[in-house]
C-alpha cells in the first residue's frame, strides 16, 4: 500500500516531486484495475496542485459523491452518464488541500445491498465488502494513498476490515454529505481509507483544516473498554480472534483494559436502528423507486418494498430510543477513554453475490460517534480480519490517537 504520511515527508524532502507521485497511482492504477475493478472512471493524465498539504496525493471518490470532472453514477443504472456541475463539499474541500482526485471508485447501488463487480485485493476469491467496495480495494490494492466513502451501517468500517486497510468513520457530520446521494440523512457519513492510521490523521486533519487531528508524539496511558456486543450475535472464530489478539497486544503495551456491557437502551437502539436507515431511505430515493422501480438493482428495490411499511409513528420512537442511548453511551465514557471492538464478523465472505454483515457496526454508525479500523489478524487463506476504536462523539483526535496505540501496540 501507498502510505500517505510518507508521501507528505518525501515530497517536502524534495525527495519525490508532486507530479512523480501522482504518477505512481497512475501507473499502479493501470496495472491493477483491470483485475480489481475498484474504479468506475479514472483519469488518464494528472498533474498534481502547486501547492496545498495534500499536493500530490491521489485520491479515490466513492462514485454516490458529485464530482464536477467526472460522471457520478451512483452505481445505478438510473444515472449513467449523470455529470454534476459542481464538486461536493468534501470533494471541494479535498481539492482546495492540493489533492488530485483521480476518479471514482464504485459503489454498490445507491450505497445499499447489491454487490459490485470490485474483487477483494486481498483474495479474489472474495467480497471486498460495501457499499465503499472500490475506495477499500483501491487503497488495499496500492493503487492511491487516500480514498472517500460514505457509511450508513457499515460501509467504510466493513469494507477496510475486509481489505485490510486503516479506516475511519469520523463524528456525525464531521463532514458534510451535502452533494452526496442521501440513502438515510441520520446516519448516513463520509469516511476515509488509508494505508495507516497515520495516514488517515494527515488526511482528514488536511481536508477540515483541524491541526488537532494530527497524533500525538506518544498516548502514555490509555483506558479501554472491551464491548462484544453480545445483543448481535457471535462473531466467527476468525472476528473473535481478531479482538482478543488486539486485547493482548494493548494491554502488552501497557493499556488498561476491561470488559464493559452496555445499558440496555443501547442494545435497543442497535434493534431499531433498521427502522430508521429504512424509513429514512424510502423517502430518500423516492423519486427513484416511483419513477425508475424496474431499473433499480434487485435488493435494495426489496428493501425500499420492505420499508414501505413502517408507520411514521415507529420511525419517531425509534428516533426517540436513539436519543436516549446515545446519551447513555456518552456516560460510558466517563470511566475508559475509548471502546474496543469488532469491525466485522470474520474474515470477508467468499463470492461476491454479498458484501458482508454490518451488525457490529450499525450501531455505531447510528450513535453517530468516531469509529477507525486497524487490520489485528490475518484468517486463514490470508484473508486480513480488523478490529475497531471507537470514541465519545467528537473526539475523532482522541480515537485517531487510540486506534495508533493499537496499531503500534499489534506491530510490537
Amino acid at each position: 500500500m501507498i502510505s500517505l504520511a510518507e508521501l507528505q515527508r518525501r515530497i517536502d524532502s524534495g525527495d519525490l516531486s508532486t507530479d512523480a507521485a501522482i504518477a505512481q497511482s497512475l501507473e499502479a492504477i493501470g496495472a491493477h484495475d483491470k483485475t480489481i475493478g475498484a474504479f468506475v472512471c479514472h483519469a488518464k493524465d494528472a498533474r498534481a496542485a502547486s501547492a496545498g498539504p495534500l499536493r500530490g496525493i491521489a485520491v479515490g471518490i466513492k462514485d454516490i459523491m458529485d464530482t464536477s470532472d467526472f460522471p457520478t453514477e451512483m452505481g445505478s443504472p438510473i444515472y449513467r452518464g449523470f455529470r454534476p456541475r459542481g464538486d461536493a463539499p468534501v470533494v471541494a474541500a479535498l481539492r482546495q488541500a492540493g489533492a488530485t482526485i483521480i476518479g471514482k471508485t464504485t459503489t454498490t447501488a445507491f450505497a445499499s445491498l447489491d454487490p459490485t463487480a470490485t474483487l477483494n485485493p486481498r483474495h479474489h476469491g472474495h467480497t471486498p465488502g460495501g457499499s465503499s467496495s472500490g475506495s477499500a480495494a483501491a487503497v488495499a490494492a496500492g493503487m492511491i494513498p487516500l480514498a472517500l466513502g460514505t457509511q450508513t451501517g457499515g460501509s467504510v468500517i466493513r469494507p477496510a476490515s475486509f481489505c485490510g486497510v486503516a479506516a475511519i468513520k469520523p463524528s456525525f457530520r464531521l463532514l458534510p454529505t451535502v452533494g452526496i446521494k442521501c440513502y438515510s440523512w441520520t446516519l448516513d457519513t463520509v469516511g476515509l481509507f488509508a494505508a495507516g492510521v497515520s495516514d488517515l490523521a494527515h488526511g482528514l486533519s488536511a481536508m477540515t483544516g483541524r491541526p488537532e487531528l494530527m497524533l500525538p508524539a506518544a498516548i502514555s496511558t490509555l483506558r479501554i473498554g472491551v464491548v462484544t456486543q453480545d445483543f448481535a450475535g457471535a462473531p466467527e472464530v476468525a472476528g473473535g480472534e481478531a479482538l482478543r489478539i488486539a486485547i493482548k497486544a494493548a494491554e502488552a503495551a501497557g493499556a488498561s483494559v476491561r470488559t464493559l456491557a452496555l445499558p440496555e437502551i443501547v442494545a435497543e437502539a442497535w434493534r431499531i436502528q433498521p427502522t430508521i436507515q429504512e424509513f429514512e431511505a424510502h423517502q430518500a430515493l423516492a423519486w427513484e423507486y416511483h419513477t425508475h422501480y424496474d431499473a433499480m438493482a434487485p435488493l435494495v428495490r426489496a428493501r425500499l418494498d420492505e420499508g414501505k411499511g413502517i408507520a411514521p409513528a415507529a420511525y419517531d420512537a425509534a428516533r426517540g430510543v436513539a436519543k436516549k442511548a446515545r446519551r447513555a453511551l456518552a456516560g460510558v465514557f466517563e470511566d475508559i477513554d475509548v471502546l474496543l471492538t469488532l469491525s466485522a464478523p470474520g474474515a470477508a465472505p467468499k463470492g461476491l453475490g454479498s458484501t458482508g454483515d454490518a451488525r457490529f457496526n450499525r450501531l455505531w454508525t447510528l450513535m453517530g460517534v468516531p469509529c477507525v479500523n486497524i487490520p489485528a489478524d490475518v484468517a486463514d487463506g490470508g484473508l486480513p480480519v480488523g478490529v475497531q476504536v471507537i470514541a465519545r462523539f467528537g473526539n475523532d483526535a482522541g480515537a485517531l490517537a487510540a486506534a495508533r496505540f493499537v496499531e503500534d501496540a499489534l506491530k510490537a
